[in-house]
């Protein structure tokens, strides 16, 4: 088989992005460590390719949404610069103004993979506040997207589920965590009598439902925990979330841009929270388990998916279901606890979705072969 040239296209990518953009980088570092070429398009402030040791890395000139995120608005730029890179497969994670990389995959007979990194029915209900309006809608778009890439890739059987019914060649790869970079020697919670030490480790922004654990950090306050919720990230609901904390122990620490940082941080927490309801996947989880740090995550979700109750508990998704499980995960906390979530967390290595991902290239570039 010829060489594989795989062409990565994300939107909403920046230096303070979070799970989608760790796991494009390391499929991405996976595709050259197996031989592929690679090159990654992202949005950016203009025109601009650089040859970088992860790649080629093509900028493309997008308007900017917020003060972090730019979103490709002309895709032809996208488009043109594929053209030039001629690839064998590509593979796009977004669904909005890149859902038209199907289509021009299949019109040069390249071979054509979305990456679903959210799930647009329940993320939609969130912003409109009802599923019965959205619902047709993103029904719409999921068949259009189903038809127009060769295959669809899935992390969880949660987000498999908007796919249900629907044509597309479905494929479940779950991600993987940096195990040497997030593990339990990076630090260890104070054993003394102090507070209960929560953490949460996100982007401050509604999809990614920062307020529900500052919801429940309000409850365990009025019910008289004794505790520390530290909210490391940024966002637009950043100061929301301070005015929605109040009186309650939330201590906001902003963006941690060092991945040791963030890994210190998990591993001097008793439990971390992700408690995101629709969450697809939970690289966060991983990270936290992978520092040997128990989870507390909402009772549906990606994120669920990730835990068992040697490491974790779950909760309905408001105040009083997460701030019950917090406080039942808190009753059992001990070494085993710590080292059954490192030894969970070990479960998913990176190797294990780069193969995997890599077979589903070779497979997406032979169909693209066959339409010559």
């Amino acid at each position: 088989m010829a060489r594989l040239r795989i062409a990565q296209l994300a939107n909403f990518v920046s230096e303070t992005s979070g799970g989608m953009k760790v796991a494009i980088d390391r499929l991405g570092s996976g595709y050259l460590a197996a031989g592929a070429e690679r090159m990654l398009i992202i949005p950016g402030r203009r025109d601009k390719i650089s040859e970088t040791e992860m790649g080629v890395v093509a900028e493309v000139r997008a308007p900017r949404l917020s003060s972090t995120y730019r979103m490709i608005a002309e895709p032809w730029r996208a488009f043109d610069v594929l053209r030039r890179f001629r690839p064998t497969s590509v593979e796009s994670s977004d669904k909005w103004t890149l859902s038209g990389v199907g289509g021009w995959a299949a019109r040069h007979s390249v071979g054509s993979v979305l990456f679903s990194h959210e799930r647009l029915d329940d993320m939609a209900a969130g912003w409109s506040r009802s599923r019965r309006l959205v619902r047709p809608l993103v029904a719409a778009m999921n068949r259009r997207l189903a038809t127009g890439f060769d295959i669809v890739v899935v992390t969880s059987d949660y987000s498999a589920g908007e796919w249900s019914g629907l044509s597309a060649d479905l494929r479940k790869v779950p991600l993987g965590v940096d195990l040497e970079t997030f593990n339990p020697d990076k630090g260890a919670p104070d054993p003394g009598p102090g507070p209960l030490q929560l953490c949460y480790v996100g982007r401050m922004s509604h999809e990614k439902h920062p307020q529900l654990g500052v919801a429940a950090a309000a409850e365990l306050h009025r019910r008289g925990v004794g505790f520390e919720l530290h909210m490391y990230g940024t966002g637009p609901d950043l100061k929301s979330l301070r005015a929605q904390a109040g009186r309650a122990p939330v201590q906001f620490h902003g963006f941690v841009a060092g991945r040791d940082d963030v890994a210190r941080r998990l591993a001097a927490s008793d439990i971390s929270l992700s408690v995101s309801p629709t969450e697809t996947f939970g690289l966060a989880v991983l990270e936290a388990l992978a520092c040997g740090t128990p989870v507390v995550t909402a009772d549906r979700g990606g994120a669920r998916e990730l835990i068992t109750s040697r490491c974790g508990e779950w909760g309905s998704p408001d105040a009083c279901g997460i701030a019950d499980a917090i406080e039942l995960l808190a009753d059992r906390l001990s070494p085993q606890v710590r080292t059954a979530a490192r030894s969970h967390a070990a479960e998913y290595d990176w190797q294990t979705p780069v193969s995997r991902m890599m077979e589903i290239h070779e497979q997406a570039a032979e169909k693209g072969r066959r339409a010559r």
